[in-house]
């Protein structure tokens, strides 16, 4: 969460204190739901995400995974370390995380890569790689064809992104189906239909 295209790739303190703020409002259970559950099907014994917020999407992980989370915002770090009292929290960027190589089993990210420039971006995907022991994923509104979103968040082809580092993509698919939704007569917001969950494995 270094910085944003509108702000020449530098931290907008401003910004993101009035995201922690508002974090609450986002949390989606579901989310939450679903990286626990796939922190379990891949067998991790830690789980570290990146602009972690308030550390809402890491409510539902189980008391027996180690949870971490690292953000730049002292008063989303501080949020975190009293909503999620197992937790780790950290105050970081993500293009210089203070973990060792291959730390951390499984390292993901939560609508974080759309706000970052091109430079931040890239040095922030080595380094989620480089403290990842298992697997990667970024969980980001996604599409085939990048391009801007509005004057501060970039649509992002993940997938294509990962391979081109050399990574192993091992799925990449909407985080939210449609059409099992509406059989159980949910509707969706838009936003969350955008949202592309792509996984890596780290070899």
């Amino acid at each position: 969460m270094d910085g944003s295209p509108q702000n020449g790739g530098r931290y907008d303190k401003n910004f993101w204190d009035e995201y922690a703020k508002s974090n609450e409002s986002r949390y989606d259970a579901g989310f939450a739901g679903r990286v626990a559950y796939t922190a379990g099907e891949l067998r991790c014994a830690s789980v570290l995400e990146v602009g972690c917020g308030t550390g809402v999407d890491l409510r539902q992980v189980p008391g027996s995974v180690h949870v971490f989370g690292l953000d730049p915002n002292h008063m989303a770090v501080g949020a975190a370390r009293e909503g999620v009292r197992s937790g780790c929290f950290a105050r970081g960027m993500i293009t210089d995380m203070p973990f060792a190589d291959s730390s951390i089993d499984l390292v993901f990210t939560h609508r974080l890569l759309n706000y970052l420039d091109e430079d931040t971006l890239a040095g922030g995907m080595r380094e989620m790689y480089r403290v990842a022991r298992k697997h990667v994923m970024s969980c980001e509104w996604s599409g085939a064809t990048e391009g801007a979103m509005d004057g501060r968040r970039t649509l992002r082809n993940m997938a294509g992104r990962w391979a081109g580092m050399g990574a192993e993509v091992m799925a990449d698919a909407p985080m939210y189906d449609a059409t099992a939704a509406a059989e159980h007569g949910v509707d969706p917001p838009a936003e969350l239909a955008e949202t592309r969950m792509t996984l890596v494995r780290v070899s």
